[in-house]
C-alpha cells in the first residue's frame, strides 16, 4: 500500500458516516455487508483535510483505472449511490468494487474476489473530476 493506510478527505468521511447511518436498517445482505465493510475501513483510515489529499488517491469522483488479472484495463468513476450507473462506467461507493478502491492510490494492489477466485487488481491511474463540489451534502 502506497500510503500505508487507506487516506480519506474530511468531508467525504462525514459524508460516508452519514451514509452508514441512514443505511442501518437495510435488509438486503450485500448492501448491508458493504456497508459493515465501509464502516470497518473507515475506523482504520487516516483523515486529512481537502489541501492535503493525494491527486492520486480514489475518493468521490475520482476516475480509476484498474488493470485485471487477464491484463485488461478498465476505468471507472466512484460515485455516489444515486449516481450510479455501470453503463456509463459510474460506480457507487458502496457496491463491493467501489469500496475496494475507495481510499487506495496510484500502484496499490487490491485481492479481489473473482468468479474464478481471489486475484490481485492493480490500480494504475486515478484522475479527481471535481470532487467534493458535486457532492451534495
Amino acid at each position: 500500500m502506497k500510503y500505508d493506510e487507506i487516506i480519506v478527505e474530511k468531508r467525504e468521511y462525514e459524508m460516508l458516516k452519514q451514509f452508514i447511518t441512514n443505511t442501518q436498517n437495510s435488509t438486503d445482505k450485500t448492501y448491508k455487508a458493504s456497508i459493515e465493510k465501509l464502516s470497518g475501513e473507515l475506523k482504520l483510515a487516516r483523515i486529512i483535510a481537502k489541501t492535503e489529499m493525494p491527486e492520486d488517491v480514489v475518493r468521490f469522483n475520482s476516475a480509476v483505472t484498474i488493470q485485471m488479472p487477464n491484463n485488461d484495463t478498465k476505468t471507472f468513476q466512484i460515485v455516489t449511490p444515486e449516481k450510479s450507473d455501470i453503463a456509463m462506467n459510474k460506480l457507487s461507493i458502496l457496491a463491493p468494487m467501489g469500496l475496494a478502491l475507495f481510499g487506495y492510490a496510484v500502484g496499490d494492489e487490491i485481492l479481489w474476489q473473482f468468479p474464478t477466485g481471489i486475484s490481485k487488481i492493480k490500480i494504475k491511474d486515478v484522475s479527481q473530476i471535481d470532487t467534493i463540489q458535486k457532492i451534495n451534502l
